[in-house]
């Protein structure tokens, strides 16, 4: 699909955004519109990398997207064009085939490709919350998940969908749980300041490679709204044992390329997975723009060296 076309993944509803894909509405504000032009910034050098390789030569493989192909705000995106790999439609004849799909539970039916051909995420077929939270306690040994007719005290009730933002908290038990919502322990999540922090850490080959510490007041801990986001590397916000158990999460659930949301407990010292996505968008609106290509290298140098070594 053309890039040309990316705009047509919206449409105008009754004063709000909708994501077409995913049935996701976001209001109409002037916080969009700052957030929608600050990302123009860093799509502008993406667009200046795609044009280098152009001019020079793509040294490294080509890759293809299957049944989706990302569009721009995708964190995969710039990290492709970035590694020097070759974005081309033909899924048959292409070096790296990407399963990319927004949807919580998946296909992953693996097309006609070519023999050698290096597959990505085709074995990460459920991001639900549910399935996060089980894949999360046998990697940890410990749960994240919650009985909510048996729970005392507080809890996190939320959507099992991708990208839902739509947390809450709530005092157990509960006589009766929601369809299509999950229960979870309330991770104390807060740092100084009155903000909460989430170690947004993103995966490459099933290993962490870089963390977004995302920063947001407490009342509004559940929204994609942060104040302030830093770049950080993974052994910096997590022990070696604790890198050991995101990859085993990754493992578990079959991520070679994507995101999870990890909360560090202030009682326990725990982290906790608490969410996955394997259509990672790019690097937060709140990251500095010089951040956000620091990110964007260190990811495309880890990409290129698991999926995309340089030809002979």
């Amino acid at each position: 699909m053309s890039d040309r076309l990316w705009i047509t993944d919206f449409k105008y509803d009754d004063r709000a955004v909708l994501v077409k894909k995913t049935g996701h509405r976001i209001p109409l504000t002037f916080s969009l519109l700052h957030d929608v032009f600050t990302w123009f910034c860093f799509y502008f050098f993406a667009q200046t990398w795609r044009t280098s390789r152009r001019v020079t030569g793509h040294k490294r493989p080509t890759i293809a997207f299957y049944p989706d192909k990302p569009r721009p705000w995708y964190f995969i995106w710039p990290v492709m064009h970035v590694s020097g790999a070759k974005l081309i439609d033909d899924v048959a004849t292409a070096d790296i085939v990407m399963q990319f799909d927004d949807s919580t539970e998946t296909d992953n039916s693996i097309p006609t490709v070519r023999d050698g051909a290096i597959l990505v995420n085709f074995d990460c077929d459920d991001i639900s919350k549910s399935t996060v939270a089980a894949a999360f306690e046998r990697a940890s040994g410990y749960s994240l998940s919650v009985d909510p007719t048996t729970h005392a005290g507080r809890m996190v009730e939320k959507s099992e969908l991708n990208a839902a933002h739509d947390g809450r908290i709530l005092e157990g038990p509960l006589d009766e749980p929601v369809p299509g919502k999950t229960y979870q322990r309330l991770v104390d999540n807060e740092i100084e300041g009155g903000l909460v922090e989430d170690l947004r850490c993103c995966i490459v080959n099933g290993s962490p490679t870089v963390v977004f510490r995302k920063r947001r007041p407490l009342e509004r801990r559940f929204l994609n709204e942060n104040v302030e986001v830093l770049l950080d590397e993974p052994r910096n916000c997590y022990t070696a044992d604790e890198i050991q158990v995101i990859e085993r999460f990754a493992a578990e659930i079959g991520l070679d390329w994507g995101g999870v949301d990890v909360l560090r407990d202030r009682m326990t010292g725990r982290i906790y997975i608490v969410d996955a996505n394997k259509t990672d968008m790019g690097p937060p609106v709140a990251l500095k723009l010089a951040s956000k290509l620091r990110a964007t290298r260190r990811m495309a140098q880890a990409f290129a060296v698991a999926f995309a070594p340089k030809k002979r």
